[in-house]
């Protein structure tokens, strides 16, 4: 098995066996787990079949969170594009609506797969799932495509700890919005180059994103990010299928998320110091949760 911990050791070794992304990423995580190929493919069908249950789960429920601060944004969606369609169409309406549904199924602490985090789970299930029911994606395209935002977050998460208590928000949902682009490009049948510049733009662009939850829940602003970020990362994969690179090679786009991490106030990374969670209808919020 060849240890890959960067993307530009990914591309070579893409290049140089002639395949795949996720063709690569199954193949080691079965030499490393000492089981067969199909076998990491049936455990990624479950958590893909987990994360289509969450959704669907998330889209019948009206159910408050513990807070009350949150869990009926999709229910208000849903309603609204009953009467009026989404400026930006169908598939557009079932990402955003994919994506509260399943942040909302977390804060209930219903089930859900953490993509990478809790706090993202909402983004790379929305745009994966909608985007293959309207392009008529395979069940295997569509592990295909998730093994692919693993290995994407699987190298990431080599340098940088997924976690906003690390790096802020920039390193949960910001890395979600990477993998979704790359399986999001996988989907549509972008090449090697063009995955790894989706996910390279995704994060790019996201550098620098605080993590200061209301009262200390991920619940304000995590779960309205999730529908934000996972159409961010349709954009980065339009922009990367027309071959638009990212000037910034994706490790250096890493090595600039984990500084930025290292030089955010500690207060803007999980503490619910500063930013939002410092305001003064945050704070009374937080006086009102917990006394």
């Amino acid at each position: 098995m060849t240890i890959i911990n960067t993307f530009e050791q990914l591309l070579d070794e893409c290049i140089t066996k002639n395949k795949k992304i996720y063709e690569i990423a199954q193949e080691n995580a079965a030499e490393e787990a000492d089981i067969t190929v199909e076998q990491v493919r049936v455990f990624t069908n479950k958590t893909l079949f987990a994360m289509k249950e969450a959704i669907q789960s998330g889209m019948a429920s009206k159910e408050l969170s513990m807070s009350e601060m949150c869990g009926q944004d999709c229910h208000r969606l849903q309603k609204r594009y009953k009467k009026t369609r989404a400026i930006l169409g169908g598939t557009f309406e079932k990402i955003v609506e994919y994506a509260l549904a399943t942040s909302e199924e977390n804060i209930r602490m219903g089930k859900i797969a953490a993509c990478p985090t809790a706090g993202s789970c909402g983004i790379v299930p929305a745009a994966l799932i909608a985007v293959s029911e309207d392009y008529n994606h395979s069940e295997r395209e569509q592990i295909n495509a998730l093994i692919t935002a693993g290995e994407v977050g699987r190298i990431i998460s080599a340098k940088v700890a997924l976690a906003g208590a690390v790096a802020g928000c920039q390193a949960e949902c910001g890395a979600a919005s990477a993998m979704s682009a790359a399986a999001i490009c996988q989907l549509q049948g972008g090449n090697v180059s063009q995955i790894l510049n989706a996910a390279a733009l995704a994060l790019k662009n996201i550098l620098g994103l605080t993590c200061d939850p209301v009262a200390g829940l991920v619940e304000v602003p995590c779960v309205k990010r999730n529908p934000f970020l996972a159409i961010h990362s349709i954009t980065a994969a339009e922009l990367a299928l027309a071959d638009i690179k990212s000037c910034i090679p994706f490790d250096e786009v890493v090595d600039a998320m984990e500084q930025t991490g290292a030089l955010m106030s500690p207060t803007l990374k999980e503490s619910s110091q500063a930013g939002l969670a410092a305001t003064k209808t945050a704070l009374e919020i937080q006086k009102k949760i917990f006394g």
